[in-house]
């Protein structure tokens, strides 16, 4: 354990990270697909999926998506296409949360979308067009289906208790 503090939380013990920020730690053959503490930092700080979720704005960013890629099944969009549906987006959300919310035009928050900070869009001109068009990126995609998720989630608990209490009932009744 040379180079490495441990600290403690509680009862338990947790590593310092020793990578320093920035940079992603090993991922070779012994920790491949591995979650410990430091892997996870990595993924919260760099992963487009996470970060799409820990966003202030990823209820704005999830509904759209979803609005426009994952619910028609789309797989990639025009730009100026894009800009008015986030456009009409955009407008629906200020008329829910006040005319405040959201202030930037819709081509501003696309350019942010697709930045390397960001990471949930791909721009991209396709062979033969001049106009630039955008899809969703795999790691986008995942996160808003994680949270299309999360509403069929409550049920599978509910059911797979219910169906235990039925078990146990048939199970005295014998």
């Amino acid at each position: 354990m040379s180079g490495q503090v441990r600290t403690t939380t509680g009862s338990r013990h947790v590593r310092a990270s020793s990578v320093p920020y920035g940079e992603e730690p090993a991922l070779g053959p012994t920790n491949a697909g591995a979650m410990d503490y430091e892997r996870l930092v990595y993924l919260r700080q760099h992963h487009p999926a996470w970060l799409l979720l820990a966003a202030d704005s990823a209820p704005l960013v999830v509904g759209f998506l979803h609005r426009c890629f994952i619910e028609p099944n789309v797989r990639t969009i025009r730009e100026h296409d894009l800009i008015v549906k986030l456009d009409d987006y955009l407008h629906d959300v200020r008329q829910l949360v006040g005319e405040d919310a959201f202030p930037r035009p819709a081509a501003e928050y696309l350019r942010d979308w697709t930045s390397d900070q960001r990471g949930w869009l791909r721009r991209y001109y396709p062979e033969g067009s001049d106009e630039p068009h955008f899809d969703l990126t795999p790691a986008a995609e995942r996160a808003v289906r994680w949270v299309i998720g999360l509403d069929g989630r409550l049920f599978v608990g509910t059911e797979s208790r219910l169906k235990l209490v039925f078990d146990l009932l048939s199970e005295i009744a014998r």
